[in-house]
């Protein structure tokens, strides 16, 4: 029987754990981004109107 690689195993559960945590943080961007948006009825990144 083959040894198991438990540091493999440790590493693929830190890149997920790492890839789910991304994730989030992007959710997290586009609902701020979303809320000043809505907050100052301009489009983020384009300069306001004169």
């Amino acid at each position: 029987m083959a040894k198991p690689n438990y540091s493999f195993e440790k590493r693929q559960r830190e890149i997920a754990k790492k890839k789910k945590q991304d994730e989030k943080d992007a959710r997290k961007r586009e609902a701020r981004e979303a809320a000043q948006t809505a907050k100052t009825g301009d489009s983020p990144g384009l300069p306001a109107s004169e």
